[in-house]
């Protein structure tokens, strides 16, 4: 049973730290793998360093309301920083280590920004320039040893000497409605914009999160988003304020490897890494001896099958015991054994996905919102008891109000909605009403009443000639729940019918070639052989038959290579930029069209 929590008067993020982490006296509040090995930071070490930073900012003239980036990825260093700026009344700023330099010259010439931590030596490489021309930064720190940087080791070296009473004095002047953070948003058009949150805001999350993911103290956590991103950031305040351990992966690369090492009770992830696991372990599950392959295959039709909202009776509960015990133990053991709670966020989880998690016993929970809400608007639960609809974002979070407009779309009120876009409020304006409802621009409709359900952006959705809407999400999400499809992105804004461009799931072709006895050659010559072709087309058929007419694809082009953050199709979120991916597509989209 999960331990009680600490009691907390929280007004500000960072009593977190003196409420609850330091209380907890953890041997491994946070660790991360350095050199081959586990290095853990304890209680005390890592209150005792948030405070070392303060005192060194206050030396280096931090005042309040000072801006400060943090571009790295996820690290017990990240925390510090992060922690250490809120104590003297700092804004952190927190900016994805992919963007283009063109971003991070806007934001750091917009917010104004005064000191810079990186990561590592590449990052320094890469800002370097950006620094010398931000006329406001007048200092930038690696958290890697970097030749020609300075450490972030030389902030908290300031700390000798330090007045710890102006700190105390620094941190008694902060208020709840204060300013946290800038966190900028992707986007997927124009430039970026800065979500204001204050400390109410982020806290509100907190709490609610904290009887949402209520695990015990000795529970542990695998981290590997980015934390620049608040749905990662806000769960960490969770696992910290709840004395779970933060274990940090090495890389994207390492998570199956850092799995098991950690053995995590919870993660928090993203979609599209939970489709890379399914699909390798489908693939594996082909390349079996056919009758343990055939065992395989009954195991996985029972998993699509689950429902963890309805008893499908003794038969079937019978049959899934056995595939339990024959087939999904290994799916767990693989993810470290102990998982019992994946919460999944920033995009739709494809059911396919969650309800054969959900049989192999590892719990998907699947929640939605978005940066300016803090960002968690509703969730599936599991504490104190179960209440999941697997397709839907779950039920909306003590303390926030959410109701649809005529169109569908979803308004949000409550101590979560943000402050408001930094030095727009012609922009704040357009999407937070004056009676305080943010229009989050997603269509939404409730299941059974209760559960949340998104089924499209509000900007994303056209209308055929024909004047029928099309909702491009719900679309490719059916398209993707063939295993042979990786992504999709729906077209046919003015046009006869909906078409798509289909990157289809390379590892599932190899697989089916090997079994037909195709040879493979490349990604790109694959697609042009005559069984692959008739293969996928199958496959848009299925999809088909669960669409409505209007939306069904008629047409589609094969890309041989998938859309990427690195080639600026995708945002750091994954989320298609669809306007720079019908761009850099146009001539393939034309000819969806022609004759």
């Amino acid at each position: 049973m999960p331990l009680p929590m600490i009691e907390s008067s929280a007004t500000r993020v960072f009593d977190i730290l003196t409420l609850n982490v330091r209380p907890s006296q953890k041997s491994n509040a946070l660790a991360c793998k350095r050199q081959g090995e586990w290095i853990t930071f304890s209680s005390d070490e890592f209150c005792n360093q948030v405070d070392k930073v303060s005192l060194g900012l206050l030396k280096m003239g931090v005042e309040a309301g000072d801006r400060i980036a943090i571009v790295s990825d996820g690290r017990p260093e990240w925390n510090i920083i992060d922690f250490g700026i809120q104590q003297v009344g700092g804004v952190s700023v927190p900016i994805y280590p992919t963007l283009t330099l063109e971003d991070f010259e806007y934001i750091f010439h917009e917010a104004e920004v005064k000191f810079v931590f990186v990561g590592d030596g590449s990052l320094f490489r890469k800002l370097i320039d950006v620094v010398a021309t931000a006329p406001t930064v007048e200092e930038m720190f690696t958290f890697d040893t970097v030749k020609s940087a300075k450490h972030w080791s030389s902030v908290t070296a300031l700390a000798q000497d330090a007045d710890l009473g102006l700190l105390q004095k620094r941190k008694s002047a902060i208020n709840s409605e204060d300013l946290l953070s800038i966190i900028y948003t992707s986007g997927t058009t124009g430039n970026p914009k800065g979500v204001m949150l204050t400390h109410r805001n982020l806290l509100s999350n907190v709490e609610e999160g904290c009887k949402l993911i209520a695990f015990p103290h000795e529970a542990r956590a695998l981290s590997f988003l980015p934390l620049n991103h608040v749905f990662e950031r806000m769960v960490q305040y969770v696992y910290l304020k709840s004395g779970i351990s933060i274990y940090y992966a090495e890389s994207v690369a390492t998570i199956a490897e850092n799995l098991k090492e950690v053995q995590p009770t919870v993660l928090s992830t993203v979609p599209r890494l939970l489709e890379k696991v399914y699909d390798k372990i489908i693939a594996k599950g082909y390349e079996q001896p056919r009758i343990a392959r055939n065992i395989f295959l009954w195991a996985l039709e029972l998993g699509l099958q689950f429902d963890p909202a309805h008893d499908k009776g003794w038969w079937y509960n019978t049959q899934l015991n056995l595939a339990r015990k024959l087939v999904f133990s290994k799916w767990k053991d693989a993810l470290g054994g102990k998982l019992e709670m994946i919460v999944a966020g920033a995009a739709a989880t494809p059911p396919r996905i969650a309800r054969v998690f959900w049989a192999a016993d590892i719990p998907v929970c699947e929640g939605y919102g978005l940066t300016e809400t803090s960002p968690v608007i509703s969730f599936n639960r599991l504490f104190p008891q179960p209440q999941v609809r697997i397709g839907t974002v779950g039920l909306v979070i003590d303390g926030v109000e959410v109701k649809l407009a005529d169109d569908g779309e979803i308004l949000v009120k409550g101590p979560n909605v943000m402050k408001g876009y930094y030095l727009k409020p012609e922009l704040t304006a357009e999407v937070i009403s004056s009676d305080g409802w943010f229009h989050t621009g997603d269509i939404g409709e409730w299941i059974d009443g209760k559960f949340l359900k998104i089924t499209d952006r509000k900007k994303e959705m056209f209308k055929t000639s024909a004047g029928k809407y099309v909702a491009p999400q719900a679309v490719e999400s059916t398209l993707k729940e063939s295993f042979f499809i990786e992504q999709a992105v729906v077209v046919g804004d003015g046009q006869k019918y909906a078409a798509a461009l289909i990157v289809p799931s390379f590892d599932a072709l190899k697989e089916f070639c090997r079994v037909e006895n195709i040879t493979y050659t490349s990604d790109a010559e694959i697609l042009k052989n005559d069984k692959v072709k008739t293969k996928l087309r199958a496959e848009v058929e299925v999809a088909n038959r669960d669409l409505p007419p209007y939306e069904r694809i008629k047409k589609y082009h094969l890309l041989p290579q998938a859309f990427s953050v690195e080639n600026g199709e995708l945002t750091p979120t994954l989320k298609p930029k669809r306007r720079i991916i019908q761009t850099k597509y146009a001539a393939e989209i034309k000819g969806l069209f022609e004759g």
